[in-house]
């Protein structure tokens, strides 16, 4: 499939370096890190047992241009083959809105997928994230999953990415597939050069202390504090360590995965090599579309910032600079 990387061959390289117009991503063991425009991630993916394939499904994906990442970390209900097509799927929906900087409409269409998918009783909490190197801002859409922790270089500390609802608040951002005519919210966060994002599916949370105690998010926010500011490549082996030794039976009754993001403060540079080759497939897939039944083409907004911006890197910035003008208090 054009843009894609081949699941159990990619689970073997220790690392991966996005190329333009790529889906890559799984429900398979993996531990990797992966290189992408404006950011360096590490994944880290244990299905349950002795399963190849679990339910927590990740993918991350660049556009034809480099400038935009996206991210997804699902928590799909069930395990092994019975995830398979949902997870396959998702990469379909990852490719066709590859090029798309706002995520509104992706999130809503996960959402519907998993409404039809949730009459079987499947359904999935999960984190919908897309970053956008020319500003260095993560949009991020948080569907009933745990809260990501956000670490500031700066203040050399961790905290919660997102507010935690009130009791007194009606439902708001619940799993997908529960209620089919849903909008979730998105907050955004500008990301300097050295923070990082940690998301991960809830065997985290829901490990014990050695009094049997859930963690609960803020026992894993303790946890995280207690190991420091620790290189990225090494914060999941010591985090996971950390949990494993509070008590005999943490992070082994479910799926366990880890996603931990860097903000690296390069801009996207893609080759000629690239550039001309995500362009082949962008056409390529134009083409096939005029097939009624065919993939949908992965096409871009329809904005100075995202396309003009992608042609003249000059009139996305101007585009932003007008946008933030708006954007700001009345002085007056």
């Amino acid at each position: 499939m054009p843009g894609t990387t081949n699941d159990a061959a990619a689970s073997k390289k220790p690392s991966q370096q996005m190329t333009c117009m790529e889906v890559w991503g799984g429900s398979q063991l993996t531990t990797r890190r992966v290189e992408m425009g404006g950011l360096d991630a590490w994944v880290y993916s244990k299905p349950f047992g002795e399963a190849k394939r679990g339910g927590d499904v990740y993918y991350a994906s660049s556009c034809a241009t480099g400038r935009i990442t996206r991210l997804l970390l699902a928590d799909v209900s069930g395990h092994g083959n019975t995830v398979a097509s949902t997870a396959a799927n998702l990469r379909t929906l990852m490719r066709r809105f590859v090029n798309r900087l706002d995520q509104t409409e992706f999130v809503r269409m996960l959402n519907q997928q998993f409404t039809v998918l949730s009459e079987s009783g499947t359904f999935a909490t999960a984190i919908v994230a897309t970053f956008f190197a020319p500003t260095q801002r993560l949009i991020v859409c948080n569907a009933g999953h745990p809260r990501p922790l956000l670490y500031q270089a700066a203040k050399q500390e961790w905290t919660f990415l997102g507010t935690e609802p009130a009791d007194d608040e009606a439902p708001n951002n619940i799993p997908l597939g529960i209620i089919g005519l849903t909008e979730y919210e998105q907050f955004d966060v500008e990301l300097k050069t050295g923070d990082c994002i940690l998301t991960y599916t809830d065997a985290l949370i829901e490990s014990r202390d050695a009094d049997g105690e859930m963690f609960g998010e803020a026992g894993l926010l303790q946890i995280m504090r207690r190991v420091g500011d620790v290189e990225p490549q090494l914060l999941t082996k010591m985090l996971l360590r950390e949990i494993a030794d509070r008590h005999h039976d943490n992070l082994t009754a479910d799926d366990v995965t880890v996603l931990l993001l860097r903000a690296n403060g390069r801009k996207p540079r893609p080759s000629l090599k690239d550039f001309l080759w995500a362009n082949i497939r962008f056409v390529g897939s134009l083409i096939r579309g005029i097939n009624p039944w065919a993939e949908r083409p992965p096409l871009p907004d329809l904005n100075v910032a995202n396309i003009g911006g992608a042609i003249i890197p000059a009139l996305g910035q101007r585009w932003r600079a007008e946008a933030a003008v708006r954007k700001a208090p009345d002085q007056h």
